[in-house]
């Protein structure tokens, strides 16, 4: 054990962490005022469900000796069976890198739920948060996560494809973007989508949120590095370097299409170049990522309005984010990678096209896996307990209807209103 490396993966753990309340702030800050409360509660649900699941058969399956075929992994880790203070995973502590990873199950979940914004039922969210972690990020993070020396024993992209995703360019968002497709499918548009103003209520929520989900990321991206060492120093300005590359690239498209730039369009900039970053960041070099982030934040600005073009309704851009983004990053290691970093040179780098190919194998099977299991879960809720709420619940508040709650207490206080002691305030 390496005190150093667990000490920076506790850290970085904790940072993973952070991203979830980051995104119920940026998520809350993108929906209408009448139902910010169930936008950030979806979140924050993903992160009282997902670990519970995690230790009772999540890591067993994610990370336990393959079943066969690089599909799935076992299950003699179920309840941590075997887990203990002295064995290690790495230098560091077994424990701490199943902390480390069920954070990385909680942010996935808790992204779909942006392109279902403002119309789904909180228990049918439940329902599908345990059914879709158990069905499609458990097995797919042992695809690309579960490494092993004996190809027989881990994840088929990760051992036996040899496609590169550092830290879940294709697990985690093309994995929950496929999937916000799906479910936007199944649920349909909101009332009055394109008739009615659906701008975002707060838009210091919105750079609130980006702003945490930045800092997060880093725990996400160098903490990958599962060490304190100079793999995590590149992860580290490659992440920074493509995010903020990428609110120029977003800018810039505004700026040219519209005569002006948003904080909105800031802050999805930023986000679209953390996630297209995320599967290259120990691949590439600095100048890479620059070049990378202006892509990513270009083609994700563009990637949005589709969705008006296509009539989906993803309410918050998980789709034009997540997917695009995550495709963008994982393809465009096939160009940028460096021998020097990933032990291959990509294409404009003088190598050949194979690993292209092994990029878009990766991408195009966890995008068809997510996005048919996505589409079976959530029309098998649909048509069971119901996952949309009513259309007068919709447009009444999906706040009061599901929670009894409302974010904003628009009450006027005058005119009568009396304090404890009796005064009139």
């Amino acid at each position: 054990m390496d005190t150093g490396d667990t000490a920076w993966i506790l850290a970085s753990s904790a940072l993973v962490l952070l991203m979830t309340p980051g995104l119920a702030f940026f998520y809350g800050g993108m929906v209408r005022a009448k139902s910010v409360l169930n936008m950030m509660m979806m979140s924050f649900l993903a992160m009282a469900i997902v670990p519970v699941l995690w230790v009772l058969y999540g890591y067993s399956m994610a990370f336990d000796d393959d079943l066969g075929g690089g599909l799935l992994g076992g299950f003699g880790k179920v309840g941590l069976r075997g887990v203990t203070q002295d064995s290690l995973a790495g230098t560091v502590p077994e424990y701490v890198f199943i902390g480390f990873q069920v954070m990385f199950a909680i942010i996935t979940v808790a992204l779909i739920s942006g392109a279902i914004a403002d119309r789904a039922k909180f228990l049918g969210w439940a329902v599908f948060v345990v059914a879709w972690v158990s069905l499609v990020y458990f097995p797919v993070a042992h695809w690309v996560f579960a490494f092993d020396g004996d190809t027989t024993k881990g994840g088929w992209i990760a051992n036996q494809l040899g496609a590169l995703d550092f830290a879940g360019g294709t697990a985690v968002h093309i994995n929950a973007g496929a999937a916000g497709l799906a479910l936007a499918l199944v649920l349909g548009k909101r009332v009055g989508w394109k008739r009615d103003p659906m701008r975002p209520h707060n838009l210091p929520f919105v750079l609130l949120g980006a702003g945490l989900l930045w800092f997060g990321w880093y725990g996400f991206n160098a903490g990958s590095a599962l060490g304190a060492n100079g793999l995590a120093g590149l992860a580290f300005v490659n992440t920074t370097v493509a995010a903020a590359t990428a609110a120029l690239g977003w800018l810039l498209v505004e700026t040219i299409r519209d005569k002006k730039g948003t904080s909105l369009g800031a802050a999805s900039g930023a986000i679209a170049g953390l996630v297209a970053i995320t599967p290259a960041c120990a691949a590439i070099s600095p100048l890479g990522s620059i070049a990378l982030g202006l892509v990513a934040g270009a083609a994700c600005a563009l990637a949005v309005g589709l969705k008006y073009k296509l009539g989906i309704d993803d309410s918050l851009d998980v789709v034009g984010i997540h997917l695009v983004g995550g495709i963008a990053g994982t393809l465009l290691i096939g160009f940028l990678a460096t021998k020097g970093n990933a032990g291959v040179d990509g294409l404009l780098y003088g190598g050949n096209a194979g690993l292209l190919g092994k990029q878009a194998v990766a991408a195009g099977a966890v995008l068809a896996y997510s996005f048919v299991l996505t589409y079976l879960i959530g029309k098998l809720i649909d048509v069971t307990i119901g996952f949309r709420v009513s259309e007068e619940d919709e447009v009444s508040g999906i706040d009061l209807t599901e929670h009894l709650e409302t974010g904003y207490d628009f009450t006027s206080t005058s005119g009568g209103a009396r304090s404890l002691t009796g005064s009139k305030i």
